[in-house]
């Protein structure tokens, strides 16, 4: 394998072997400095939302130090997967929102973000690196 097929060209869009830790283009942070609360709120993700989504009661959701590991660790997913449609869209935060909220016919005629809503979130993940791949191999 050539190293080429294993990084990501700068300046070109498309999905290489590293890109599943993409760029903090939407600044939610990584690691320590990760905002589980500003990713909710850039997909108005509601604490019911969250709460489903992580598989916690919605009472238990909060964002300070104390945040539930399922809820930290299931946003820092979905945080990424936003992050890698803001690298398609050359890290516009307004083009990036708009798309997790329009209906897309090739996702059943639902919203990325609906999707996510409904708990589909890794079958989203699925299609998005699919796309990023097809389109590097148009290339």
């Amino acid at each position: 394998m050539e190293a080429t097929a294993a990084r990501q060209v700068p300046g070109q869009a498309g999905f290489g072997l590293f890109d599943t830790v993409p760029e903090d283009l939407l600044q939610f942070g990584h690691g320590q400095s990760f905002d589980a609360k500003k990713a909710a709120q850039f997909l108005s993700l509601k604490k019911a939302d969250v709460g489903r989504i992580a598989s916690v009661a919605e009472s238990s959701v909060r964002w300070d130090q104390n945040i539930p590991e399922a809820v930290r660790d299931r946003m820092e997913e979905i945080a990424s997967i936003a992050n890698m449609v803001a690298k398609q869209f050359a890290g516009d935060p307004e083009k990036t929102a708009a798309w997790f909220k329009a209906r897309n016919p090739l996702l059943g005629d639902i919203s990325p973000r609906e999707m996510i809503r409904l708990g589909r979130y890794e079958r989203l993940r699925r299609f998005i690196i699919q796309a990023m791949t097809n389109q590097v191999q148009a290339k």
